[in-house]
């Protein structure tokens, strides 16, 4: 398995990760089931609060494994802050996981159910410097996760992120993607999950403060 390759297949997926990336074998390595019988209340933990500016969305980018919409980092211009955070961090892109059928595709498994499809909005720690400073912190990133699960409605706000889609579908393909506020995205409700954990893909960086939203959005069959 050459450094660069890895995937979901038997041959280079999750459980050979450790092979060319020692961290996936790491203690606090993402995602994880939540199980809500579990889950302990922190009466200490507050509200978590997002700021964004529109004008930070610069462009959209296919990776070859996901969609990245990518944000100007450069200053605190789109920040997140409270919940188990010290500090503002800043977001700096968000991106997609889903499956092959609208049963699964999520990263994160709630009372052993996966959803359609999990979106990650990723910030980090500016006290770091810069974000390879950050990935090599505890708390040098924080990552707001939004389940999406299949209904009958089409979420409109998803509906520009799925347009431009089209103008990437290749491998490396970039398209400007101007004038987006994200929290769009987030559900009415603010009440979330927090545990520390790890980037879900090598190389596996153990540095992710998780603020997993309980309420998922509602997208359409057709949208996922």
């Amino acid at each position: 398995m050459a450094q660069s390759v890895w995937g979901y297949d038997s041959d280079n997926g999750p459980e050979r990760w450790h092979e060319n990336y020692p961290l996936a074998k790491g203690d606090k390595q993402s995602p994880i089931e939540i199980n809500s019988k579990d889950v302990q209340h922190d009466s200490s933990l507050g509200a978590w609060h997002a700021s964004y500016d529109p004008g930070a969305a610069k462009t959209i980018l296919n990776n070859g494994r996901t969609c990245r919409v990518v944000f100007d980092d450069t200053f605190d211009r789109s920040v997140l802050r409270g919940g188990p955070l010290t500090g503002a961090y800043r977001l700096r892109q968000l991106h997609l996981h889903w499956g092959s059928s609208d049963d699964h595709g999520s990263e994160h498994v709630i009372d052993g159910v996966k959803y359609a499809a999990e979106l990650h909005m990723v910030h980090w720690n500016p006290k770091h410097g810069n974000f390879a400073g950050a990935l090599k912190q505890p708390d040098g990133v924080a990552v707001v996760g939004i389940f999406l699960k299949v209904g009958n409605t089409p979420k409109p706000e998803m509906k520009r992120i799925l347009e431009e889609i089209e103008n990437i579908k290749t491998k490396g393909k970039e398209a400007p993607f101007l004038h987006f506020d994200p929290s769009i995205l987030f559900p009415k409700s603010r009440d979330y999950w927090t545990y520390h954990g790890s980037f879900t893909t090598p190389p596996c960086e153990e540095c992710i403060t998780w603020i997993l939203l309980r309420e998922p959005i509602e997208v359409s069959s057709d949208q996922v």
